[in-house]
């Protein structure tokens, strides 16, 4: 693996939201999109909002593609509301990039201990589920919904360029 993985670990440990930054997090999301925020363990919740201030800093503007980048992995959230344990990402990261048939078995056989596997392997699709389920705006499902799929549009370009800086 490379440094950046091991950087994108300590950053995950050390992960901090200012309240300022959780003042600026609740003024752009809808309360039931902030819920689906406030979710997400503290190190997705940074991640996110670190890919919502790239997006910022670049001058992108548009609502729907900054609420995206807020809300992204909120499907890393399962159906029980327990979240994917930080140590699995670690166990994606080796066996994607060097046992990529084995994590897809993990996936195909989801049950127990590879229960994150499918949550993992699923959740830009269920991010976008979660948000059309909390009255999310048609251009912000969209969004969701493409960067889970083909990653057509030029707002879903966008989002996983500032997803691939954090």
């Amino acid at each position: 693996m490379n440094t950046r993985r091991l950087q994108q670990l300590v950053a995950a440990l050390r992960a901090r939201i200012s309240v300022d930054e959780q003042a600026q997090i609740a003024d752009s999301l809808r309360p039931a999109e902030l819920y689906l925020f406030e979710r997400m363990p503290l190190f997705d919740r940074r991640h996110s909002l670190d890919v919502y201030q790239t997006l910022i800093q670049a001058g992108h503007t548009d609502e729907h593609l900054l609420k995206a980048a807020l809300l992204h992995d909120c499907g890393k959230i399962d159906d029980d509301g327990r979240p994917i344990p930080l140590i699995y990402y670690g166990v994606f990261v080796v066996l994607k990039a060097l046992l990529p048939k084995l994590y897809w078995w993990a996936v195909g056989n989801g049950r127990g201990i590879l229960r994150p596997f499918v949550v993992h392997a699923a959740h830009d699709q269920r991010s976008a589920m979660l948000v059309a389920r909390a009255g999310g705006h048609p251009d912000l499902v969209a969004i969701l919904n493409d960067y889970g799929a083909e990653r057509a549009l030029q707002a879903t370009h966008l989002l996983s360029w500032a997803d691939n800086q954090n």
